[in-house]
């Protein structure tokens, strides 16, 4: 297993912000960064939607290399905070959850042990690795390839178009929140929602982007394939859109941290896959738990 290599926060500082400062980086506007935005967003989203149309093991497969990425990059950050994860143990698990989905539920909590047995034997081996090592090693796979699990299994809960819509809802109610969150806040926006965390949230796109992530369900609804009210349908959306909300704010807190502005840079205008994923590693789980509970999968 790989040595551990010793802590030097130091040694990395290029293109880093202070962590905890509050000087943001000036945002480049302009009709060729917004195209670029828009061609990066709209190409990811039609692949992650077509592989939800397609089935289960295309879902899983993309899932599986999504969270991979977003893993990679949360590795990223935590050693810029001098901590050393082990990558080959978090990033295998990592891409094991979602595929784990694919089959029984057992799976994904065989996995689950797997990665601590894995873990603990590399801490046992390694005496130069800290607590601090096994804990975001731990961590990592957990925060991305677990929470993310939860889009392959509420995919696979429904057969042929009920669950390619579903599973398609449950993203658009994120991303679809997101946008009406940015209109709304850019135009209305007065009252911060944490300013030191992510200074340009209000209240005023919150509410924006519950509105988004209810529209979504109340077409759900509307197509009277799924066993639901339209007062949970309603309620549901805003659940979702709320654990949205915190998923990304968790991200922002991570970065403030480390003192960078975005996970990485795989999608130019976007950031990295754990920025365009943070909001769905909360959202998606909250989704597949309340549809559970309710009986409507």
């Amino acid at each position: 297993m790989p040595q551990t290599q010793h802590r030097n926060p130091d040694a990395v500082t290029g293109g880093r912000m202070p962590a905890g400062s509050d000087v943001q980086p000036k945002k480049k506007f302009g009709l060729a960064a917004f195209a670029q935005r828009a061609v990066y967003g709209v190409a990811y989203a039609a692949l992650f939607m077509g592989c939800l149309v397609h089935g289960r093991i295309a879902t899983a497969l993309f899932v599986a290399i999504m969270a991979a990425l977003c893993c990679q990059e949360f590795f990223r950050m935590v050693r810029l905070d001098g901590k050393v994860p082990n990558e080959p143990i978090g990033l295998l698990n990592t891409v094991l959850f979602p595929l784990a989905a694919l089959g029984r539920s057992e799976l994904i909590f065989l996995v689950m042990s797997l990665l601590m047995v894995e873990v603990g034997l590399w801490y046992v081996s390694s005496p130069r690795t800290r607590i601090a090592d096994v804990c975001v090693t731990l961590f990592g796979p957990i925060y991305t390839g677990f929470m993310l699990s939860s889009v392959v299994l509420t995919r696979g809960s429904l057969n042929g178009n009920a669950g390619a819509l579903l599973s398609v809802g449950v993203c658009a109610t994120l991303w679809l929140s997101d946008s009406f969150a940015y209109m709304v806040g850019s135009k209305l926006g007065r009252h911060k929602m944490v300013p030191k965390i992510s200074p340009n949230k209000s209240w005023e796109g919150f509410i924006g982007g519950l509105a988004g992530g209810v529209l979504v369900w109340v077409i759900l609804w509307f197509t009277g394939w799924y066993r639901m009210e339209l007062w949970f349908a309603v309620l549901t959306g805003a659940i979702i859109t709320c654990l949205g909300v915190i998923g990304d704010l968790i991200e922002s807190r991570m970065k403030r941290a480390v003192g960078v502005k975005d996970s990485g840079n795989l999608m130019p205008g976007h950031g990295g896959m754990l920025d365009r994923t943070d909001s769905l590693i909360f959202g998606g789980m909250a989704a597949f738990l309340i549809l559970t509970l309710r009986g409507i999968i």
